[in-house]
């Protein structure tokens, strides 16, 4: 089914950014970039990791922001050529669930950024709430015929745990090199109860993470067993 993979939804949308620079501040100084100049500056100063606003936004697997310029072509110098009318904000997104609930939250988690980005977008002036978000990213969208999701379609707690225990245990190996079985064997038992495979609430990889810390992750001491 399009847009879709099992529970997960993969999300595409154009939307055409204004012609034009901008005008006036409040303050009479004056900002002479375009539109999209204005927009990709915004976000190249988004801030990144766990800071990323998408870090606020339940159920985002993947997110992506980029500006359009326009379409590229490569039959040589003889072929009629198109050109886009307007330069485009492409947002993509992978994520659990259904769109209008993620979107819903999209907006009641990150408004502030979601204005401040898509302040530039033709038609971006009528969206007041989270109703009229919803209806505006869906007349951008995309079908995405082909999805594939790069990982699975399970909730974001559980693959946010499978992401802390593949790095834990990557620790855990790089730090036990060349210990003898008894030792290894403790020690293996008390990585499983220190990551506590059960528990997706904790310990687990936040949104946004990058590497493993030690306030995420910290070696057990143990006394080894008799083997």
């Amino acid at each position: 089914m399009a847009n879709t993979f099992g529970d997960s939804y993969g999300l595409t949308c154009l939307c055409p950014i204004q012609n034009g620079q901008c005008e006036a501040n409040d303050d009479n100084s004056f900002d002479l970039a375009s539109y999209d100049k204005i927009t990709r500056r915004r976000l190249q100063t988004l801030p990144q990791n766990e800071q990323s606003p998408f870090a606020k936004i339940p159920n985002t697997y993947f997110a992506r922001l980029f500006i359009l310029n326009d379409v590229f072509f490569e039959q040589g110098n003889d072929v009629k050529r198109d050109h886009l009318k307007s330069k485009y904000l492409v947002f993509t997104s992978n994520f659990h669930g259904e769109l209008e609930t993620y979107l819903e939250g999209m907006w009641h988690n990150a408004e502030s950024e979601i204005r401040n980005i898509w302040q530039y977008a033709v038609g971006f002036e009528r969206v007041n709430n989270a109703a009229s978000f919803i209806d505006y990213i869906k007349k951008c969208q995309l079908k995405t015929t082909l999805f594939f999701n790069g990982s699975n379609d399970k909730s974001l707690k559980q693959q946010l745990k499978s992401l802390y225990v593949k790095q834990a245990f990557s620790e855990f190996v790089l730090l036990n090199q060349g210990k003898n079985a008894a030792t290894l064997k403790a020690e293996f038992k008390a990585f499983l109860e220190q990551i506590q495979l059960n528990n997706l609430d904790s310990p687990s990889w936040r949104p946004g993470q990058t590497r493993l810390t030690e306030a995420s992750y910290s070696i057990p001491t143990t006394t080894p067993e008799n083997s």
